[in-house]
């Protein structure tokens, strides 16, 4: 019995820490959380199932919450987009149409700080940021 128990706390560990690392937008957070909550239910009766005997059920139990955690786990890849505009880039970087290189890359700078994957950025915003500052450079 109490291995029973050693693994049904594996397994809310498993969904808290889970849980822990949704980085989503809100449909798509609420989505993984409920799988992950649904997972690990199923994957629990499937261990209670198989340890009083009902390998058949256990096993379509773990195997169900096993497809929605691999299911909620995929990612949509966004479309890739065109060059960005002028204005766009301008807006991006907080600097108006008559700003010259030194104001571009002392905004870009500033906004580079904070948005830099090793201080707590994202790459995606990274990329952004780059991408205005060379627009803005290139014209």
């Amino acid at each position: 019995m109490s291995l029973i128990w050693l693994g049904l706390g594996a397994l809310a560990l498993w969904a808290l820490v889970r849980l822990g690392r949704q980085t989503e937008g809100p449909r798509r957070g609420h989505w993984r959380v409920a799988a992950t909550i649904v997972a690990a239910a199923a994957m629990g009766g499937g261990l209670l199932a198989a340890m009083r005997g009902a390998w058949i059920m256990g096993a379509a139990l773990a195997a169900a919450g096993l497809w929605l955690v691999l299911a909620s786990r995929q990612r949509s890849v966004a479309p890739r987009r065109e060059e960005m505009s002028a204005a766009e880039a301008r807006a991006i970087l907080g600097v108006g149409a008559d700003a010259d290189a030194a104001t571009i890359n002392a905004a870009w700078r500033r906004l580079m700080a904070r948005a830099h994957p090793d201080q707590g950025g994202t790459e995606g915003l990274a990329a952004r940021l780059n991408a205005a500052r060379d627009r803005l450079l290139k014209s």
